[in-house]
This record gives C-alpha cells, structure tokens and sequence, in this order.
C-alpha cells in the first residue's frame, strides 16, 4: 500500500464552523459514521461504521505509516478526527510524531498527508469540491443532497413526540437517507481522485508540502495564553462598554 484517498462523514454536537475541527473532534458526542476510501486508486470503498463495519487492520495501520500517503479534501479536518478515532477504539493503530509531554502527541503526522484543497488553490481553482467539479468538468460530479443529509445525520435534533424524544437520527431512522448518504460519501472520494488525476501534471513542489505539513504542526500545538491576562482583558472590555454606555445616557439625558 502506498496510498489512501479518504472522506469522512462524522458527527458532533459542537458547531464546527464555532468551535473548530479540535474542538469538534473532541466532543464527547462525537464519532465517525462512515469511511470512505480508496486505496492506490483502486475501488472505492465506503465502511459504514454506524452500522457495525470494521475496517482492516491493514488500512487502520496504515493510518499512521508515513510510508502510505494519505490524500483528502481539507485534509486536516480527516486527519484530526482520525486522531481522536484512532486515540479512542484502536489506541494500538495510533501513533504519534511526538513525546507524551507534547500538545501535538495527539494527532497523526501531518508529514504523511496531502490535501486537494491546497493543490487546487495553488493551481487558482476555487475552494470546495463541488465548484472545482464545476469549473473542471468532472463527469461525476459532488452530490448535491449533501447539505441536507449532513444536517440530518451529523447534527443533533431536536427531541419531539413525533420522533421518540431522540436527539440524533440514526441510520434506522431513514433507511433510504443513510443509503444516499453512502453514496455522497462514495462520490466525494471519487471526486478528490478526480482532483488529484487532473493535476497531477501540476503538483505541488515538495517545500510547499513541508511548509504545509508545518502549518498543521504549529496549529496541533496551538499558542500559549496568560489564562488570568485573557480573563482581566475581557473584564476590561466590559468595563469600558459599560462606562462608554453609562456616559451615552447621560450626554442624552436618557
């Protein structure tokens, strides 16, 4: 094996868009539902976790073999969270690129990862896989139905009389959703091979990779804050509102 071609659908109760893919990931309530990949071009296989798949072990290991390059969209959102999964039910698969003592001993090493994001915004395509299917041409292109299924299997709902109190929908709860919600994950692999077969004439030089996998070890570490600074700062900002609105009354006599 020599490489991967991955796309996650995951769940989480924290809004990524907020929190972040660390904080997402790290949710309590979150897990991977489906796994789709491909390994050295062949077929796409999607492993439908949330209804009792298991992947092989050879492709679990493979995960943080850095002689197996693993390609994704915006990989660094499959990375983290394969960090966490891996960290969480097969402990044995994973391995670090760093000492225990670390903030970055957490996560996969970047080094072994490639993203398609980044090698269509050096090539000046847009971001997201569907407008880069677009402008490309692609013959299968990104399911549109995406956004729905996402908001219905990856988000949590609100508990009702009409669906039993649940506050997640699981793939029993739809049967026909969760089957076009494979397929989307199917379709997202093959679109990033797309990606990666069209412009593998104009990769990416290789110092842009190591600066690429810099960038994610730098963000694994994350920056270190003065907790009571960041604390006393806020508080002086509220003060300062507070004042700023206090003298507004009274200029206006209100």
């Amino acid at each position: 094996m020599f490489k991967m071609s991955i796309d996650l659908e995951t769940r989480s109760s924290a809004d990524i868009l907020k929190s972040g893919v660390y904080r997402y990931a790290e949710d309590r309530d979150f897990d991977v539902l489906l796994f789709g990949v491909s390994v050295d071009d062949g077929p796409v296989r999607v492993y439908d976790l949330a209804s009792g798949d298991v992947i092989p072990d050879d492709i679990l290991a493979a995960l943080s073999d850095n002689n197996v390059m693993k390609w994704a969209y915006n990989a660094s959102f499959e990375r983290i969270c394969l960090s966490v999964w891996l960290r969480r039910y097969y402990p044995q698969y994973f391995k670090s690129y760093c000492p225990d003592d670390d903030p970055a001993s957490k996560y996969l090493d970047p080094v072994a990862w490639r993203c398609s994001m980044v090698l269509g915004y050096y090539n000046g395509l847009p971001g997201g896989l569907e407008k880069i299917g677009t402008v490309l041409g692609f013959e299968q292109q990104k399911l549109k139905e995406g956004k729905d299924l996402i908001r219905y299997f990856c988000c949590p709902c609100k508990p009702t009389k009409t669906n039993g109190g649940r506050t997640w929908n699981l793939p029993h709860h739809a049967p026909e959703k969760w089957q076009l919600f494979k397929q989307y994950n199917e379709r997202d692999v093959l679109v990033e091979q797309q990606v990666q077969e069209r412009l593998q004439k104009y990769p990416l030089p290789d110092f842009l990779w190591e600066e690429y996998a810099l960038d994610q070890m730098i963000n694994d570490r994350g920056i270190r804050i003065d907790r009571q600074m960041v604390a006393e700062a806020i508080r002086i900002d509220e003060l300062s509102k507070t004042n700023l609105i206090d003298r507004m009354k009274k200029m206006t006599g209100l």
